[in-house]
């Protein structure tokens, strides 16, 4: 039999011989302490014991203290109250669960009662360990259905007017995200929308505010375009917008307006406490003319890359981060894409991502990469994920990562 720990526990920290010899006769390794100085030992300082030989004198309420105190230390014994006269004593621990022994105290009796003493604390421990299992499988059961509700979030197919090409990577450092992206026609299919946004902390509850982001941007954003475009035709109005001008087009912006000041305007006013919000990257892409109007909320810049290899621009914050300040403005960002140019969207899980070392990516490192690479559209992307695989190495993830390259192909390019 597996050898037997025996902490013997009694205010006058003495042990009936018997009872000792028969401790001893069936090799039990035995310790002797009083309530006290169990409970006010130091942490690392008990010894490991699998049962408790209570005193009957002492009450059922110190000797849970006693097992309190022993679970602290990941300790689970078995507890078995001792009475050498006073047999009535006994009553009360049995009536709290504990087993006993009783005089005379006959080696076989006592090696009797610490075998199932230990049978006891395995089953106890099997069962627990089952339990635990169970429940974890269906927490990742339960993590699994989350993970495929959530993607059902993220679009099947992406838009690609002609000309014109999008693509995304999109790796969740957990089983559910807090990243996400989508892209989407509005105002009648002359416009697309692009977004990339980064929900505050990862796990379930940044997921279940990443789907709540998500469709109230989707929904106004399409409601209030189409309500544009009719306004626009019944007024006559032009829906483009000259390079460089600063004039509100009047499809495209009001519906980029309307997603985002009504999403930030519902989470502040409903969902501020748990304090929960995102950094989005909302953009409106006229693809005839390569014109963008975007909204930055607080996120990481995108990065314009030119075919001419001109400086890369990054498209600043325009605003603060979607459900933090109530009644915000955002202002309006532009931008022009030029055949041949992309548009490098990303969230901070690109420059944040860390190696071996602790040393992060960084946006330096990350703007050297889109510039040399001299690759474009999802060549990019492939270029991105190999630099960030090769640079985090070893090192676990630490952070949802979403990459979104947006490339007009030059006349007569071949799709890649």
């Amino acid at each position: 039999m597996v050898q037997t720990k025996v902490l013997v526990l009694g205010e006058q920290r003495t042990v009936p011989p018997d009872l000792h010899d028969a401790l001893e006769r069936v090799g039990a390794e035995v310790h002797v302490r009083s309530p006290g100085e169990v409970l006010s030992a130091s942490p690392g300082r008990l010894p490991e014991v699998t049962v408790v030989l209570a005193h009957a004198e002492l009450t059922p309420h110190t000797v849970r203290a006693v097992t309190r105190r022993l679970d602290d230390e990941g300790q689970q014994p078995a507890v078995v109250a001792y009475a050498e006269q006073d047999l009535h004593l006994l009553d009360s621990h049995v009536h709290a669960g504990a087993d006993y022994l009783v005089p005379p105290f006959h080696t076989h009796l006592v090696r009797a009662r610490l075998r199932d003493c230990h049978q006891k604390v395995q089953f106890s421990r099997t069962m627990e360990d089952v339990a635990a299992h169970a429940e974890l499988l269906s927490y990742e059961r339960e993590l699994e259905i989350g993970r495929e509700i959530q993607m059902g979030f993220l679009p099947d197919d992406l838009p690609s007017p002609d000309d014109w090409e999008i693509h995304v990577r999109f790796r969740p450092a957990r089983t559910v995200a807090g990243d996400f992206y989508d892209v989407f026609e509005i105002v009648n299919r002359r416009r697309l929308a692009l977004v990339v946004a980064d929900v505050c902390d990862k796990g379930v509850g940044a997921a279940l505010f990443m789907a709540l982001i998500r469709s109230l941007l989707r929904h106004t954003a399409e409601q209030s375009g189409l309500q544009s475009l009719i306004a626009a035709e019944l007024m006559g109005e032009e829906t483009t917008w000259a390079e460089h001008s600063r004039a509100i087009p009047v499809v495209g912006a009001t519906p980029l307006l309307n997603a985002v000041v009504g999403t930030n305007n519902y989470l502040t006013r409903n969902h501020i406490r748990q304090g929960y919000f995102a950094t989005m990257f909302f953009g409106v892409l006229d693809p005839a003319t390569g014109n963008l109007v975007y909204i930055n909320g607080g996120h990481n810049p995108p990065v314009l890359l030119s075919e001419s290899g001109a400086k890369p621009v990054l498209l600043q914050p325009t605003g603060p981060a979607v459900g933090v300040i109530p009644d915000v403005d955002f202002s309006l960002g532009y931008a022009h894409i030029s055949p041949g140019d992309t548009l490098f969207i990303y969230t901070d899980g690109v420059t944040e991502a860390r190696s071996a070392s602790g040393t992060f990516f960084g946006e330096d490192e990350m703007i050297r990469q889109l510039t040399e690479a001299t690759l474009r559209g999802e060549a990019l992307l492939d270029h991105m994920d190999g630099a960030l695989s090769e640079f985090v190495g070893s090192a676990e993830q630490s952070d949802d990562i979403t990459m979104m390259a947006v490339h007009w192909r030059t006349p007569g390019a071949r799709s890649e």
